[in-house]
């Protein structure tokens, strides 16, 4: 069986080391690198079919108070894996957006049975941890 890292990454501005930084790619998508390339595990990249913007601010603005969680929205996604049945283990990735994960990451947890799998999660703060995110997979 084959093994698979779906993550959420954004680039543009982004918060590191204390200041707003523009990113050619984002630390989620970094991070997803690294593990791909020690466990030759294939890469699906989250895509919201409307994306965050690139401004930081305003991409906060979007996934707290004017959209996403406060609706508990599911966004819909551009692309979805037909299925995950050929993978043994999904690698799950994602920044910590207001203490839990991104609700674009909601959206493809709720698609699919994971039953049988092992599908460890890594998260990428600024050092604000991991929140509620570990409960809210296991939901």
């Amino acid at each position: 069986m084959a093994d698979l890292i779906a993550f959420f990454s954004r680039n543009g501005q982004n918060y590191v080391r204390g200041m707003v930084q523009d990113l050619a790619v984002g630390n989620t998508e970094v991070v997803a690198g690294i593990i791909q390339r020690l466990t030759g595990a294939e890469l699906f990249k989250l895509e919201p079919l409307q994306e965050y913007s690139r401004n930081y601010k305003e991409c906060i603005a979007q996934a707290q108070a004017q959209a996403d969680q406060q609706r508990n929205a599911r966004p819909e996604l551009k692309r979805c894996p037909e299925s995950l049945r050929e993978y043994e283990t999904i690698y799950l990735g994602y920044p910590n957006y207001w203490s839990t994960m991104p609700m674009v990451v909601f959206t493809f947890l709720e698609r699919y049975d994971f039953t049988g799998k092992i599908y460890p999660s890594f998260c990428t703060h600024e050092g604000s941890g991991l929140g509620s995110s570990e409960q809210d997979i296991r939901r």
